[in-house]
């Protein structure tokens, strides 16, 4: 096997688009990123525990782009040491809290 250097990577890029089968280098790296993540599940988990974990994105959005569901997303962040944070204001949890006792207030 022989080694690809960024020299090489360069000028492969570069005449993706003559190709023919990309209209651009961005579709083809784009393609290229998707097709990885496709294979490589513990690189869509680590992605989304980092973006997390930089507050770039919502718990439910990690959950997606680890293929996880809620239970298995805490799981796998508790393992990590990384701290679920709420992303909803005092004033706007004060407010669900609320309306939760209304509602089951209601339903008796």
């Amino acid at each position: 096997m022989f080694e690809i250097t960024e020299d090489l990577i360069k000028k492969e890029l570069n005449v993706i688009p003559s190709t023919g089968l990309y209209k651009s280098k961005e579709e083809f790296i784009k393609e290229a990123i998707n097709t990885l993540l496709a294979a490589r599940k513990d690189l869509r988990i680590t992605i989304a525990c980092e973006l997390y974990k930089r507050d770039e994105i919502s718990f439910g959005k990690a959950c997606e782009i680890a293929s996880l569901n809620i239970e298995e997303m805490k799981e796998v962040l508790y393992k990590r040491g990384i701290k679920r944070s709420v992303s909803a204001s005092l004033e706007e949890l004060e407010g669900m809290a609320k309306k939760a006792v209304v509602f089951e207030v209601m339903r008796e």
